[in-house]
């Protein structure tokens, strides 16, 4: 079964960056979609940004311009770098592969861009 751990969240100033990982254990990392995935308090959980297994990728509008998602199979992480953040991009930070069902999710790294 595949095990997620998100980290590289922090506190950001309007404009910053921050890059973010997700190391995945277990399963088969190279045949697995990946997606980075945010909850904002009260929101839903949604997808901001995908890759396929063959590096293709695809954003939410919201962060399209922005956010880059990237993989490394040899290191099993999945990576976000965020740019230009926006207040409202302030959230909890999930990773989860997108091939068959969900894994089981981690706690998430949390984002917070404020002045």
């Amino acid at each position: 079964q595949v095990q997620l751990v998100e980290s590289g969240g922090g506190l950001v100033q309007p404009g910053g960056s921050l890059r973010l990982s997700c190391v995945a254990s277990g399963g088969f990392f190279t045949m697995y979609y990946f997606g980075w995935y945010r909850q904002a308090p009260g929101k839903q959980r949604e997808l901001v940004a995908s890759i396929t297994a063959d590096r293709s990728t695809n954003y939410a509008d919201s962060v399209k311009g922005r956010f880059t998602i990237s993989r490394d199979n040899a290191k099993k992480t999945v990576y976000l770098q965020m740019n230009s953040l926006k207040p409202e991009d302030t959230a909890v930070y999930y990773c989860n592969k997108l091939t068959g069902t969900w894994a089981p999710w981690g706690q998430g790294t949390q984002v917070t861009v404020s002045s």
